[in-house]
């Protein structure tokens, strides 16, 4: 078995390593799926399996896999995340997930060759494809075609706004693949929190024990192109003007809501025909909500639909919403979530229970199998910028937690769990 310096300064060394691929001056990276800079990182991670001793699969949605086959007759446990970040993201969100897989794997498998483990399932790390949804919408793609809730054509027919498919981008950095993905008998995911709670907490291990509520609304507001120097301001129908205050009315929702129970925000905009000497016609976007309880998202979007009536009346023109992207609560397995608590404790590691207010590849997972997701403290709570950061000790930590988790899942400790049965 490795000692545990080397299993730290192994890891550390790799996933500081990862920072080149993508690399922003504000230290940061920009690693988008399906780009060149996306191949990059998958072409490194994949040699750095094979130098462990690991087979390399990709399937046909571009999951990239990396297994240890104890036993060809067994299944894998799953541990994993995403290589792929935001625009300008941080170095941290999702890469820490994988490469601290890929050593907790590593020190499983040492554990297995000295005798001091007996598996009874393989074991799989899985870098996701198109986790972020930043080019290609929508998010946590590869995963979920995996658990079966989402179609795999109709994902690689999803187009970017450049045009390039799923399927078009997959092929251009290789990895369009034609293996057949493992059969999961359960995950486990480590990630940043992305929050402040482990921080505020002053605790070094978050057990996650569901996520929030999510969707989005699709919102087309169809005004009228003219003039911007010629048209009177009490003949224009602007788009974009009425946009704004939507963008306004879907932060203020909140406000009648308890605090930090509930996040709204729009994230994306586009906007038509996007001239400076044209009001616009036409703006398209994407509001986002979550929250603690699917009550509190469905008011939110009640009270902003009515609004966004009234906007539509007083303005003279069309506001279109369209429900997309709806996501109910997971509940993580309660067996899970006692796990990592034992597994924090043999590791001399705080602990406490917390939520998750993002998605990731665990939600979808959880759905077919016993998931275990496990939080780090982010510096700040900051994410899905180039500030993101958690600190080496913490990362550490982490993968040490996560070692012991895998350790548990293939010698079968969850196989008698249902997948995302607690009700907490």
């Amino acid at each position: 078995m490795t000692t545990a310096t080397s299993l730290d300064q192994a890891f550390l060394a790799d996933f500081h390593d990862t920072y080149q691929f993508g690399a922003t001056p504000a230290n940061g990276v920009d690693r988008q799926a399906g780009t060149r800079e996306d191949g990059q990182i998958r072409d490194w991670f994949r040699e750095r399996a094979i130098a462990a001793g690991m087979e390399v699969r990709v399937d046909s949605v571009g999951n990239l896999f990396a297994l240890y086959n104890w036993d060809p007759s067994l299944n894998h446990v799953f541990l994993g995340s995403h290589l792929d970040s935001q625009p300008l993201g941080g170095r941290f969100d999702g890469c820490y997930g994988v490469i601290a897989a890929l050593h907790a794997a590593q020190e499983i498998n040492a554990r297995v060759q000295a005798g001091e483990l007996e598996p009874v399932h393989n074991l799989a790390v899985v870098d996701w494809f198109n986790e972020e949804g930043a080019r290609f919408q929508p998010s946590i793609m590869g995963s979920s075609v995996v658990a079966g809730s989402m179609d795999r054509d109709k994902i690689l027919a999803t187009k970017d706004s450049k045009g390039i498919s799923v399927k078009e981008a997959l092929e251009d950095i290789g990895y369009l693949g034609t293996d057949v993905a493992p059969i999961p008998t359960a995950y486990a995911e480590i990630h940043i929190e992305q929050g402040r709670l482990l921080e505020r907490h002053k605790t070094e291990i978050g057990a996650v024990t569901q996520s929030w509520y999510t969707q989005k609304l699709l919102v087309t507001v169809n005004g009228e192109q003219s003039h911007t120097g010629a048209t009177y301001m009490a003949d224009r129908h602007d788009a974009l003007a009425a946009a704004a205050e939507i963008v306004l009315k879907t932060e203020a929702v909140v406000d009648t809501f308890p605090a930090e129970e509930i996040v709204t925000s729009v994230g994306q905009l586009t906007v038509e025909p996007n001239s400076p000497i044209v009001v616009p016609r036409q703006v398209n976007m994407v509001v986002d909500l979550r929250a603690h309880l699917r009550s509190q998202v469905e008011e939110a979007r009640t009270r902003l639909l009515e609004q966004f009536k009234e906007i539509e009346a007083r303005r003279h023109l069309t506001v279109l919403a369209q429900d997309y992207d709806i996501r109910d609560h997971q509940h993580y397995p309660l067996e899970g979530i006692e796990l990592t608590e034992k597994a924090a404790a043999e590791a001399g590691q705080s602990c406490m229970r917390i939520e998750t207010m993002a998605g990731h590849d665990s939600v979808p997972m959880n759905r077919i199998v016993p998931t275990v997701m496990v939080f780090v403290p982010s510096v700040d709570g900051v994410s899905h910028c180039e500030r993101e950061f958690t600190r080496d000790e913490d990362l550490v930590a982490g993968v040490k937690v996560l070692a012991e988790i895998a350790s548990k899942l293939v010698s079968g400790s969850l196989d008698a769990v249902e997948p995302g049965e607690a009700e907490l």
